[in-house]
């Protein structure tokens, strides 16, 4: 026993900072008056934290969820590159129980954070519309796989990049993202071919969008289909940021600047 709280001592020796995601307040207490600077990264700061990263998604994959909160730490200036962090989340249950060393890296790529932090749209847009997708790709349409594609934000650069495939039911019409009942509307609409075109603020510009960005230069991994290119060069021309679900694989990617920058697996939410 004192071996092995010996190791578990040691996972604290020369560390910078301490990265607890979604602490209960019990958890959150006993790091409070810790000497090492406490970072918590939640999807609400219900503990008043002084240092804070929002968490957008619960990223049920560890590793995203552990590099996003160092990226986004790193980015809001709560630790420096290359310090050691001891990472405190849950990777088994819904309580914290795992603790991973990892350095702040910032020559790693940091394109899952700065999906939600820098993209022209607002995060909470580009939440409600991964959400969406990600309900999309559990369910689909009657049972069956179903492909799906968004762009949001930059819609006006967007519209210019893109031609009508057929009458847009969202031309008049002033719903955003987000609303319960309009994400029935988009789940139902996507059956049919082309791109939604979603605003800065998550207003619905536009479905059935035939995307006509050059495809040049723009490298997708292998596998996947034009509507992937489509996506990933739509963002390479434009500010917008581009949510697909593959109907052939099921999975859900973001492209953001020309790349992909993240990959979930709607079943894991």
């Amino acid at each position: 026993m004192d071996a092995l709280q010996g190791a578990f001592d040691d996972l604290f020796v020369d560390v910078d900072a301490v990265l607890l995601f979604s602490p209960s307040a019990a958890f959150f207490e006993r790091f409070a008056d810790r000497e090492v600077p406490t970072v918590v990264v939640a999807r609400e700061n219900e503990y008043d934290a002084d240092l804070f990263v929002d968490l957008p998604l619960s990223f049920e994959d560890v590793k995203q969820r552990v590099q996003f909160g160092v990226q986004g730490a790193v980015a809001n200036g709560h630790v420096e590159a290359s310090e050691t962090l001891l990472c405190a989340t849950a990777a088994f249950g819904d309580d914290v129980d795992a603790l991973f060393r990892v350095r702040a890296n910032v020559s790693e790529d940091n394109g899952v954070y700065d999906l939600f932090a820098n993209s022209r749209a607002d995060a909470a847009v580009i939440r409600d519309v991964l959400e969406v997708v990600i309900e999309l790709g559990k369910k689909g349409q009657k049972g069956e796989p179903v492909g799906a594609l968004f762009v949001v934000g930059d819609a006006g650069k967007v519209m210019n990049k893109s031609r009508p495939l057929s009458y847009n039911p969202f031309e008049k019409s002033h719903v955003h993202v987000g609303d319960p009942i309009v994400n029935v509307m988009l789940k139902e609409f996507s059956r049919l071919d082309g791109a939604f075109v979603i605003s800065d603020s998550g207003k619905i510009v536009s479905a059935y969008r035939y995307l006509e960005p050059s495809a040049e230069g723009v490298d997708i991994p292998k596998g996947l289909g034009t509507r992937h290119m489509a996506a990933g060069a739509i963002t390479r021309d434009t500010n917008a940021t581009s949510i697909v679900l593959s109907e052939s694989d099921g999975l859900v990617r973001a492209f953001k600047g020309g790349e992909l920058v993240l990959e979930v697996d709607p079943e894991a939410y």
